[in-house]
């Protein structure tokens, strides 16, 4: 069976994206999570966080480090972490755990405050990130893996960063945002020929977008 450019023949017979690599925790995190659309201003504000601590290190990193992290940052629960002080900054840079930068440790903290101002400013989290999903007519019509690889940013992801940025946020850059995106399913990545491409469209046409 041939087998399009960025897709991986699963034992099942199905084709999926194919940057999981079969690796199990990095497939399931493909197959269950990754592109399905979420209005949880927890899980957003911990993948704006993780996609943070991302650059520069694999996403499979990261994902392995999830609940160390979690554990670290009181669940990525904005209110407790905006109250986090230079005790939990030196408790943080001694857990082997998580990636024990300081400027991303404290980026996490500023931008759990900047989280609080959001919530006042547009009721919630959610709300402004939505504000920022493309409209049909400016996605591509065909999202091949070629397609896929030359837009690592978009105008949306440009946008959103330079808005959060105004606001003080911090490592929300266009690319980085842009990856946060496609996790949360304000756009469909999956590209065409993986099975999870139509779900994740169902689950997108089913939900409804905060207001």
């Amino acid at each position: 069976m041939a087998v399009a450019e960025g897709l991986l023949l699963e034992p099942d017979g199905r084709c999926s994206c194919r940057w999981h690599g079969g690796i199990p925790e990095y497939q399931d995190y493909h197959h269950r999570e990754w592109g399905r659309p979420t209005a949880d201003d927890t899980r957003l504000f911990e993948k704006i966080c993780l996609e943070g601590f991302q650059s520069g290190l694999s996403w499979l990193t990261i994902l392995r480090k999830r609940e160390a992290f979690r554990r670290g940052f009181a669940g990525f629960d904005a209110e407790r972490v905006a109250g986090f002080g230079p005790a939990d900054v030196e408790r943080l840079l001694g857990d082997a755990g998580i990636v024990r930068h300081r400027g991303k440790i404290e980026s996490v903290i500023n931008n759990a405050r900047r989280v609080l101002d959001l919530r006042a400013e547009a009721g919630s989290l959610a709300a402004f990130v939505w504000r920022y999903e493309p409209g049909p007519a400016d996605r591509p019509r065909r999202l091949d893996l070629a397609t896929l690889m030359a837009m690592p940013k978009t105008v949306e992801s440009t946008a959103l960063s330079k808005d959060l940025r105004k606001r003080g946020w911090s490592f929300v850059g266009p690319t980085t945002i842009y990856a946060f995106m496609q996790a949360v399913g304000i756009v469909n990545d999956h590209i065409e020929g993986c099975w999870c491409r139509a779900g994740c469209e169902a689950d997108r046409a089913a939900f409804a977008r905060p207001a």
